[in-house]
């Protein structure tokens, strides 16, 4: 007999997830042999797992059940990310709208931070495979339907780098920006789809000069996810994208800080010491909402964050380097 397990671990917490899951999903062929089979591996989780917490199911549901959780998760990313756009035109917050959402208790708080956009290996391969199926089952609304949870994630990611470009004067060509995280989250070191990457990959394009730094994704790794999506070999890209082995040398003489994986290290930076090495006027863009913006700007940083106005006493009118 051939089982379906599939697995819910999340990168940072796998540990943590396997011995104590939301539950533990078995699916198996609903005749004789395959519920005796399905009671056998049951049988082998129930040592820690409480049994209320192993769901059983046909082939069929399970493995849908892992499809639609990653969708369900990238969905709620998507659309707290669209009502982040509405909030920066409208004066709203989107930390807080979320909050008020998240209270519901038929929505719940979790998966509504807003950001640069969801990444990972599982969770856009998992909407494409949902996508696949619907085309195959000549279900078209169905599958532009989760085709938007994409869309909108591309967009976002588009959207905030677009944003860094436009509030440096309308140009980053020769600028030095610090990217700080390169991970597509914090507590691994795991690149793969990383919003980071595109951010970077728009800003290379527009002639910036990248000043990297992530406490856990190496040199090697950097360069060669950068050089497969912007084409450039690694020696060009040399060029344009430089390793920080600390945050505080990759922000020295630069222009902007963006932060784009939310790393607990970011928030305890001597952010004063910073914007004394940085040119002026210095920007500061959290594509996490993870800082203290208005503390920012009492430092003189000009800050720009996904989902919220500016703040109004901006120093913008100091003259750029």
């Amino acid at each position: 007999q051939v089982l379906s397990n599939p697995e819910f671990l999340a990168e940072g917490s796998a540990i943590h997830d396997l011995l104590a899951p939301d539950r533990v999903l078995i699916g198996g062929d609903e005749t004789i042999e395959g519920s005796l089979a399905i009671k056998k591996l049951s049988w082998i989780y129930e040592h820690w797992v409480p049994k209320e917490k192993i769901l059983t199911t046909n082939t069929w549901s399970s493995e849908l059940s892992k499809l639609v959780a990653n969708a369900f998760l990238a969905q709620r990313i998507s659309s707290i990310n669209t009502i982040s756009a509405i909030c920066e035109s409208t004066g709203a917050s989107v930390s807080e709208v979320a909050k008020a959402v998240g209270l519901d208790s038929r929505i719940g708080p979790k998966f509504l931070n807003a950001s640069i956009g969801f990444g990972g290996s599982c969770f856009q391969k998992d909407v494409y495979n949902l996508i696949y199926l619907a085309e195959s089952l000549k279900l078209e609304p169905v599958a532009q339907y989760w085709l938007q949870v994409i869309k909108i994630n591309d967009w976002q990611r588009e959207r905030f780098a677009q944003m860094i470009v436009q509030n440096l004067f309308g140009s980053v060509s020769g600028k030095k920006i610090a990217i700080y995280g390169f991970a597509f989250k914090k507590d691994t070191a795991d690149t793969r789809e990383s919003s980071s990457i595109y951010v970077c990959r728009y800003l290379i394009a527009e002639g910036a000069s990248l000043h990297i730094y992530d406490p856990k994704v190496t040199s090697d790794r950097i360069h060669l996810d950068l050089s497969e999506q912007t084409g450039l070999s690694e020696r060009e890209l040399r060029n344009h994208v430089k390793i920080a082995n600390e945050p505080y040398e990759a922000a020295k003489d630069s222009h902007a800080i963006v932060i784009c994986t939310e790393w607990d290290e970011f928030t305890k930076l001597d952010y004063e010491l910073i914007y004394s090495t940085m040119q002026k006027p210095s920007f500061l863009f959290d594509g996490r909402l993870i800082l203290d913006h208005d503390h920012l700007v009492s430092m003189g940083f000009n800050v720009f964050c996904v989902g919220k106005k500016p703040p109004k006493n901006q120093f913008l009118n100091q003259s750029p380097l």
